[in-house]
C-alpha cells in the first residue's frame, strides 16, 4: 500500500477553498466499517490497495485500524480520520469503534461530523448498536445515509430491509440503487438517478477495483431479464429521493453493494459529495450558531497517543468549525484564555500524516503534542469574538476497577500514564477518599475499555498495571449534603472525577432504593446517559 497522495487542497488565489464534506461511518461490529472506509479511500484514488480486505490475519496494513491492540483483534477500538479528495470535494471520513464498550469515542466523533452512513449487515439488518447509534445521530440532527453491505452473501430480501428500517426507526429509505440479483446472487446495480446498470466482475481477493460494465436499461434487460424485471418492480414501491427530507432525518438516501469487493462504493461517494450537507453554524455553549465565514474557531473531539511510537507524541484531533485555520497563528484556548501556538499541525491519513498549512470548516486538524488539550475543548481566532462549543458529555459508567501499579517503582510512570488515558477519554479516573490517588478507581462504559486501558499502560508507559474489578454498577451524581448522609453506609463508595464532580458508586439499583427510602430526603441524581447532551 502505497502513502496517501492527496491532502487538504490548498487554498488557491481567487478561487476559494474546495467544498467540503465530513462524515462518520456507524454500525454494529462486523458490519464492514473498516473494510467500506478503506473502499471509499480506494475508489477516490487516495490508496492503491485496501488493507481491511485481507482479513484479521493481515491486519498491518488496514489504513484505519493502525493501533497494535485493533490489528491483534482484528477489531476497531479507536476512531480514525481519513482525509482525501473526490470530484473536487474534499471528503473528511471518519471511521468509528462498532463495539458497545467504545461508545464513548463514536459520540464524540458524531459531535464532528455532519452527516453518518449506516452500515447494514445484509443478513442481519438494524442491530442493537446501530439502533443507538443511529438515535444519537437523529437526537444530533445528523442526516444519515444507508448503505446495505454484503450484499454478495446470502441474506434478507431488499424490500424486507426497507420495511425494518421503516417499522422499527420511522426512517423511510429512498434508493440512489437497487440491486439486479438476491443477496448472495449481486450480477448488479440499476442507478435510480441514470435509469442506467452496472454488472459487476469481482476483483481477485477484492484488493483492487471491481470490474463494472455499464449498460443500459434495455442492454440489461437483454443480459438479465428477470433480475432486472424484478429489481425495477421492488424499486418502484419505494419514493425517490429527497433532499430536503434527507436532510431533515426523514428519510435516507439507500444504496446495496459489498465493500470487500468494492461494489456500489462509487455510488455512495457520489452520495457523500452531492447530497451530503455542508459544514453549517455550530452553536456556542450558550446556543449561539457560530457561522462558517466567521474568524477561525475548532473543537477538539478526540486525543489519541501512540500514532508515532517512534516518537512517543499525542495527537489532538480538532474539528474545524469556522473560518480559516493557518499553521503557525497563535490563537486563544477558550478553556484557559491563554495562547495556544499551532506550529505542529497535521492532515492525518489513518496512521500516516503530513504537514498542512491550512484548514478550513468541516476539516480535521491533528495538533501533535498539544498537553494543554482536553476531549471538549475550544480554540478560537483572538482577532474576532471569542467563543466556547458545549462540553463533550460525559457518560455514565456502569463498570468500575481499581488500578495499581506492578512495579512501584514505575509509580511515575504510572501515574503519566493513567493521566493520559484520561485526557484521550479511554477511561474515566475517579479518586477515592478511602483509596487515594495511588490506586484510581478506573469506569467504563464496557469491560474492553479496561483491556485497552491495561495494554497502554504495559506497551506505551512500560508501567504495568494490577486490577481488581469492584462490584459497582452505577454511579450517581453527589452533593456534599449527600456525602454527609452516606458517611458509614455500605455498598457504597465516594469518588470524584478530574472536574471536581462526586460521584457515588452503588452495587446496584436495589441499593441505591434502599438508601433512598431509608433517607428520603437523599438525591443522589443520575449522570446523563450515553449520548445525552
Amino acid at each position: 500500500m502505497t502513502e496517501p497522495t492527496t491532502t487538504a487542497p490548498a487554498h488557491e488565489a481567487g478561487t476559494g477553498p474546495a467544498p467540503r464534506r465530513s462524515i462518520a461511518v456507524i454500525s454494529h461490529p462486523d458490519a464492514g466499517k473498516s473494510t467500506l472506509t478503506e473502499a471509499l479511500a480506494l475508489h477516490a484514488r487516495a490508496i492503491t490497495e485496501a488493507g481491511a480486505v485481507h482479513g484479521k490475519g493481515g491486519r498491518a496494513g488496514v489504513v484505519s485500524d493502525w493501533l497494535e491492540m485493533e490489528q491483534k483483534r482484528g477489531i476497531s477500538i479507536t476512531s480514525a480520520a481519513l482525509q482525501f479528495t473526490f470530484d473536487d470535494v474534499v471528503v473528511n471520513l471518519l471511521d468509528t469503534p462498532g463495539h458497545a464498550d467504545f461508545s464513548e469515542d463514536t459520540y464524540r466523533v458524531l459531535t464532528a461530523v455532519d452527516a453518518a452512513v449506516m452500515l447494514l449487515d445484509a443478513a442481519k439488518g438494524l442491530e442493537p448498536q446501530t439502533l443507538k447509534l443511529f438515535d444519537v445521530c437523529r437526537r444530533r440532527g445528523i442526516p444519515v445515509i444507508t448503505f446495505i453491505n454484503k450484499w454478495d452473501r446470502p441474506g434478507q430480501e431488499a424490500l424486507a430491509l426497507c420495511d425494518e428500517l421503516e417499522r422499527r426507526i420511522d426512517l423511510q429509505p429512498t434508493p440512489v440503487t437497487w440491486p439486479i440479483g438476491a443477496a448472495g446472487d449481486l450480477r448488479g446495480l440499476y442507478d435510480t438517478r441514470t435509469g442506467g446498470v452496472t454488472l459487476y466482475r469481482r476483483a481477485p481477493g477484492g484488493a483492487s477495483l471491481a470490474e463494472e460494465e455499464p449498460l443500459t436499461l434495455d442492454e440489461a434487460r437483454d443480459r438479465v431479464p428477470d433480475e432486472v424485471a424484478d429489481a425495477l418492480d421492488s424499486v418502484g414501491l419505494l419514493p425517490e429521493v429527497d433532499e430536503e427530507s434527507f436532510r431533515a432525518g426523514r428519510t435516507s438516501p439507500l444504496l446495496f453493494g459489498a465493500a470487500l469487493t468494492n461494489i456500489g462504493v462509487r455510488q455512495m461517494l457520489e452520495v457523500v459529495t452531492t447530497l451530503a450537507p455542508a459544514p453549517s453554524a455550530r452553536p456556542d455553549v450558550d446556543g449561539t450558531p457560530r457561522p462558517v465565514d466567521a474568524p477561525f474557531s475548532g473543537v477538539v473531539f478526540k486525543i489519541q497517543a501512540g500514532m508515532d511510537p517512534a516518537h512517543r507524541d499525542h495527537v489532538a484531533f480538532l474539528r474545524v468549525c469556522s473560518g480559516e485555520f493557518r499553521r503557525g497563528e497563535v490563537v486563544t484556548h477558550a478553556q484557559t484564555g491563554r495562547p495556544f501556538a499551532t506550529k505542529y499541525a497535521l492532515s492525518v491519513f489513518g496512521r500516516s500524516r503530513d504537514t498542512i498549512e491550512s484548514a478550513y470548516p468541516g476539516d480535521v486538524v491533528g495538533l501533535v503534542n498539544a498537553t494543554a488539550l482536553s476531549v471538549g475543548d475550544t480554540l478560537y481566532d483572538p482577532a474576532g469574538p471569542a467563543v466556547t462549543f458545549p462540553p463533550m458529555p460525559v457518560f455514565a459508567p456502569e463498570h468500575f476497577m481499581v488500578a495499581r501499579a506492578a512495579d512501584p517503582s514505575r509509580s511515575k510512570q504510572f501515574r503519566k500514564g493513567i493521566a493520559q488515558l484520561e485526557q484521550e477519554g479511554v477511561v474515566q479516573v475517579l479518586v477515592s477518599e478511602a483509596r487515594g490517588d495511588g490506586a484510581p478507581v478506573l469506569a467504563a462504559v464496557g469491560p474492553l475499555q479496561f483491556e485497552v486501558a491495561a495494554f497502554r499502560m504495559e506497551h506505551e508507559f512500560r508501567a504495568p498495571i494490577r486490577t481488581e474489578q469492584l462490584a459497582y454498577q452505577m454511579a450517581r451524581l453527589a452533593t456534599d449534603d449527600d456525602a454527609r448522609r452516606l458517611a458509614g453506609a455500605s455498598g457504597v463508595e465516594l469518588a470524584r472525577r478530574s472536574d471536581g464532580v462526586l460521584l457515588a458508586l452503588l452495587r446496584d439499583q436495589w441499593r441505591l432504593r434502599s438508601l433512598q427510602r431509608d433517607d428520603p430526603d437523599l438525591v443522589l441524581a443520575p449522570l446523563p446517559a450515553s449520548g445525552d447532551d
